[in-house]
C-alpha cells in the first residue's frame, strides 16, 4: 500500500503534456521575439525575412523532429542534449556539449536582464540601455530572488512558468491583431526587397541567421526535462506543439511592422522594438502595454531557463560527466549546487556587461553560437543511428524518413555556425577552454584518464588554439565587445 501510494504521488507530480509544451513555449518566447522588428529591419526587408524564416523554420523543425525521434528511440537517455552527444561521440564531446549548452543558457539569461533594464530605461533613464550601474544592481537583486524561489521546488516553479507563459502571449497577440488591422499594402510593397538596402538578398538573409537561432532556443526544453514527463511520448509532442505555436508568432511579429513603417524607421527604433512599433500605430499606451508584456515574458523565460540550466548541470553530474558536487539535491529535490553555480556565472557575466557597447546584441549572438555546437552533435548522433540502423529493428519503415530529417538538421546547424562567423566561434572557444577544467576534475574523481582517444586530443587542441586566437584578437581590439 505504501509503495502504491508513493508511486501515485510521484505520478501526480510529473509534468503533463500541457506543462511540457509550456516549458517549450516559455523557453522560446522570451527576449528575442520582442526585438525581432528592429533586428530584422537592420538586415533585410519582407522577402529576405520570409526566406530567413523558411530556412530557420525548416532547419529547426527538422531539429525538433530529431529530438522527437530520439526521445522515442532512446528513452534511457534523459537530459537530452548532452546525453545524445556523449552516446554518439564519447565522454569529452559529451562533456563539451553539456558545458556549452549550460554556458549558452547562462549567457541567454544575462540577455534577459539586459533587455528588462533596457525596457525600463525607456521610462526611467537611470537604467540606460540595460548596462548602467543601477541596472546591474537591480538585475543582481532579481537573479537572487529567482534563485531562492527555485530552491523551494522545481515543480512549483514549473507550474508558475505555465501560468506566466499563457499570460505573456496576450500582448503579442494584441500586437499582431492591431498591426493586421493597420496593414498598409503600399508600405509593405515599398519595403519588400529591403527598401533602400543595397546589398543582395543572400547577404541580407545571412545577417539574420544568428537571431533566428536565438529565438528558437528552448525548442529542446521538453527533452531536457524528459525525466519529469508523465509519458515519454509527451516529450516529442510538446516539442512539435511548442515549435508550431512559437514559429507562427515570430513570423507575424517580424513581417507585420513592414506594413506600418519604412524599414529604415524600424531599424532606428530602440529595443524592445515591438513596443516602439505599436506606439507608432496606436499611441503611447502601446509602448506601455508591450513593455509590461515583455517584462512578464522575459521573467517567465528566465524562470524556464534557470530550471533548464540547473537541470543540465545536474544531469551531467549524475552521469559523472561533471564533478559530483553538482549532483546534490536539497530537501525539495532541487539541484541546489548546480543552481548556485549557474547563478554565480550569470551574476559575473551581468557585471561584465557594464563594459559592453551593445550588451544585448553581444549576449544574443554569443548565446546562439555556443548553443549551435551541442545542436550539431545531436543532429549528427541521429544521423549516426539512422546510418547504422540502430534501434530500427522496431518500426524499420521510419528509417529512411528519419535519415532525411537527420541530414537536413545536421546541414542546417553547420550552416548556422558558418553564418554566425568566425568571431563568435572564437569567443565560444574562449569559454570552452577553461570549462574543460571541470572535465579534468570529474575524470580525476573517478580515477580515469582524462583523454582516451586521439579524437579527444584533437578537439582539445582545436579548442585551446581557438581560445588563444580569440584572446589575442580581443587584446588587440580586432574583436570588440
Amino acid at each position: 500500500m505504501t509503495t502504491q501510494a508513493s508511486d501515485d504521488a510521484a505520478a501526480t507530480r510529473r509534468l503533463s503534456l500541457f506543462a511540457l509544451t509550456m516549458m517549450v513555449v516559455g523557453g522560446m518566447v522570451g527576449a528575442g521575439i520582442f526585438s525581432l522588428p528592429r533586428t530584422f529591419a537592420n538586415a533585410t526587408g519582407p522577402i529576405g525575412a520570409i526566406i530567413a524564416w523558411l530556412i530557420a523554420g525548416t532547419g529547426m523543425y527538422m531539429l525538433a523532429r530529431v529530438f522527437q525521434s530520439l526521445a522515442a528511440r532512446k528513452p534511457n537517455l534523459d537530459a537530452g542534449v548532452f546525453a545524445y552527444a556523449k552516446a554518439g561521440f564519447g565522454d569529452y564531446p559529451g562533456f563539451l556539449s553539456a558545458f556549452g549548452y549550460w554556458m549558452s543558457s547562462c549567457i541567454g539569461n544575462v540577455s534577459y536582464w539586459v533587455l528588462i533594464k533596457s525596457t525600463m530605461g525607456a521610462f526611467f533613464p537611470v537604467f540606460g540601455d540595460g548596462n548602467t550601474v543601477v541596472a546591474i544592481a537591480v538585475a543582481s537583486l532579481g537573479i537572487w530572488l529567482f534563485h531562492f524561489m527555485i530552491l523551494r521546488g522545481t515543480q512549483q516553479a514549473a507550474v508558475i512558468n505555465s501560468i506566466v507563459t499563457v499570460a505573456k502571449i496576450v500582448p503579442i497577440l494584441t500586437f499582431i491583431v492591431v498591426l493586421i488591422a493597420a496593414f498598409r499594402l503600399d508600405m509593405f510593397s515599398y519595403n519588400l526587397f529591403g527598401g533602400d538596402l543595397t546589398n543582395g538578398i543572400f547577404d541580407q538573409v545571412r545577417a539574420t541567421m544568428l537571431v533566428t537561432v536565438f529565438v528558437f532556443l528552448g525548442i529542446e526544453g521538453a527533452s531536457v526535462y524528459s525525466r519529469f514527463a508523465r509519458t515519454r511520448a509527451d516529450v516529442g509532442r510538446a516539442t512539435i506543439l511548442g515549435f508550431i505555436i512559437v514559429t507562427s508568432l515570430m513570423v507575424l511579429v517580424t513581417l507585420l511592422p513592414y506594413a506600418a513603417l519604412q524599414r529604415a524607421e524600424i531599424a532606428g527604433l530602440r529595443q524592445p522594438s515591438m513596443a516602439q512599433v505599436l506606439e507608432t500605430v496606436v499611441g503611447p499606451w502601446g509602448a506601455v502595454f508591450v513593455s509590461v508584456g515583455l517584462l512578464v515574458s522575459v521573467l517567465g523565460a528566465y524562470l524556464a531557463w534557470s530550471l533548464i540550466c540547473a537541470e543540465v548541470l545536474f544531469a551531467a553530474a549524475k552521469t559523472r560527466d561533471m564533478p559530483a558536487l553538482f549532483a546534490r539535491e536539497n530537501a525539495n529535490k532541487v539541484p541546489a549546487n548546480a543552481l548556485w553555480a549557474t547563478n554565480i556565472v550569470v551574476q559575473l557575466i551581468v557585471v561584465t556587461t557594464y563594459w559592453s557597447r551593445d550588451a544585448f546584441s553581444l549576449m544574443l549572438n554569443l548565446t546562439s553560437s555556443i548553443s549551435l555546437i551541442p545542436f550539431v552533435l545531436v543532429a549528427a548522433y541521429s544521423l549516426q543511428l539512422c546510418r547504422r540502423g540502430e534501434t530500427y529493428d522496431v518500426r524499420p519503415e521510419e528509417r529512411r524518413r528519419d535519415l532525411i530529417i537527420a541530414v537536413v538538421a545536421t546541414l542546417y546547424t553547420i550552416f548556422m555556425l558558418y553564418a554566425g562567423g568566425l568571431t563568435y566561434i572564437l569567443l565560444a572557444a574562449v569559454l570552452y577552454a577553461p570549462g574543460s577544467l571541470l572535465y579534468v576534475w570529474a575524470r580525476r574523481e573517478q580515477g580515469k584518464p582524462v583523454f582516451v582517444r586521439a579524437w579527444d586530443w584533437l578537439i582539445f587542441g582545436l579548442t585551446i588554439a581557438g581560445a588563444a586566437v580569440g584572446i589575442h584578437w580581443l587584446a588587440t581590439g580586432y574583436i570588440t565587445l
